[in-house]
């Protein structure tokens, strides 16, 4: 007679799964509303709920190694929902703002926006699975939740209290869009916080000035979030600067995977 094997509903390893992929979900949720947002005027909503879904972005693929719990499937869907929350929700967002104002050319213009966006996360995915180097410290081009905030600057800078000039909005918000268009999909390298080393005596320093920043962000909201943009912007091409002298110091021949990819 075989032994009674115990029945369970849910496996030990699921719940660690599940839990960064909730985390996933969520974020695509308050991205999506950022439209409901726009669509009603609201676009300070917009912009922080694109901001919360940001932070999400970030916080579940390190909850998912912290915990054990990375998967395929979490690996495909944190993809899918950025290309909504980072790509589609931000488009709609300008386009009810200002270029729907702009007709058809306003639509082509945020549909390329998407399109960029779905090429540079289908790169992303080819690359992430090849093995571990030292260039895993750079994306290659801007990611996509930098880039679904870039492309907002525009109309963070119409409500933050950093006024300096008076823009046009009509010309502004389209160049913008394919400026930050061609970024995702370039070989530009942008740095990756993914695999950030902090030593153990400079935690404190760490921890005081996400407090710090977090603060702002909630007392100076806006104009945090512009300054922070601008501040990415002027940093892409110390990033560059750095990954050259990487490469010079790493890769005694340096392999180009151009040949192994598809058009894309």
């Amino acid at each position: 007679m075989e032994p009674k094997k115990n029945f369970k509903i849910v496996a030990p390893r699921n719940p660690r799964v599940l839990l960064p992929n909730i985390f996933t979900l969520v974020g695509v949720c308050i991205g999506l509303t950022s439209i409901k947002f726009a669509y009603d005027g609201r676009f300070e909503m917009a912009i922080i709920s694109i901001i919360v879904a940001g932070i999400i972005d970030g916080l579940d693929g390190r909850i998912a190694r912290l915990i054990g719990g990375a998967s395929k499937v979490g690996k495909e869907l944190d993809s899918l929902t950025d290309v909504i929350s980072f790509g589609v929700a931000p488009a709609f967002i300008m386009y009810f703002f200002v270029m729907k104002d702009l007709g058809r050319v306003g639509w082509l213009i945020s549909l390329i926006y998407v399109i960029c966006v779905a090429l540079r996360l289908a790169r992303f995915n080819i690359a992430s699975n090849l093995e571990p180097s030292w260039k895993d410290n750079f994306f290659e081009g801007v990611p996509s939740p930098a880039g679904g905030i870039l492309v907002l600057m525009p109309l963070i800078y119409d409500f933050s209290e950093i006024q300096f000039f008076n823009i046009n909005y009509d010309i502004i918000v389209p160049v913008c869009f394919l400026v930050i268009s061609v970024l995702l999909i370039s070989k530009i390298p942008t740095y990756s916080l993914k695999k950030i080393v902090v030593k153990r005596n400079t935690t404190i320093f760490l921890l005081l000035g996400i407090v710090l920043f977090f603060g702002l962000l909630l007392v100076f909201t806006f104009n945090t979030i512009l300054i922070s943009g601008l501040i990415y912007i002027l940093v892409i091409p110390i990033s560059s600067i750095h990954f050259l002298s990487f490469k010079k110091k790493f890769s005694t021949k340096f392999d180009d995977n151009d040949d192994n990819e598809d058009i894309l």
